[in-house]
């Protein structure tokens, strides 16, 4: 029987949840770009809050315990005029031992939808990769994000080797016939 995975939004009471994910993902390697350490909850605070007033945030429970969040995914609106049309700051989150299992595809695709249904005023998705991240860019450009350059020794691993940050961008279908 194949379980099936329920998208909801998320909520300023998922706090400790959303931090207990983060953290579980940040203390592996090649995870978020953040320590485990530095999951604080003033961080997790701030970016919900952002989400809720002017993106979207996104979580999937885990079916056999409701208390524990197996993904989510995130972003919002930078708040600049120039960049209305923008989400960025996107970030999803999958637990490791749910990881291969589409959790990510259905958060990303949950996010698509509604951006494209609920948030008419967003032209742009944007996020960024880490270069050694493979099954992740080509994930991103499955679901129709383009790489958009390199950004050189942006990110330093625990060892202080430097690597390249990917940037990419999803533009919503009906603005690809303006390019």
């Amino acid at each position: 029987m194949e379980i099936q995975y329920a998208v909801r939004e998320g909520k300023p009471s998922d706090l400790h949840k959303v931090a207990a994910l983060y953290r579980t993902v940040a203390s592996r390697s090649g995870g978020i770009a953040r320590e485990a350490d530095e999951v604080t909850e003033a961080y997790v605070r701030n970016f919900i809050e952002k989400s809720l007033e002017s993106g979207i945030i996104l979580t999937i429970e885990d079916p056999e315990n409701p208390e524990v969040l197996i993904g989510e995914v995130h972003t919002y609106n930078p708040g600049i005029k120039v960049f209305a049309h923008i989400f960025s700051d996107l970030t999803i989150a999958v637990h490791p031992d749910y990881q291969g299992k589409g959790i990510g595809k259905i958060l990303f695709r949950t996010l698509l939808r509604e951006t494209e249904s609920k948030h008419p005023e967003i032209m742009r998705v944007e996020l960024i990769a880490r270069e050694s991240n493979k099954r992740a860019i080509e994930f991103y450009k499955k679901l129709g994000f383009n790489i958009e350059g390199r950004l050189e020794n942006r990110i330093c691993d625990k060892t202080g080797r430097l690597e390249a940050d990917i940037p990419m961008g999803w533009t919503r279908p009906a603005c690809r016939l303006w390019v």
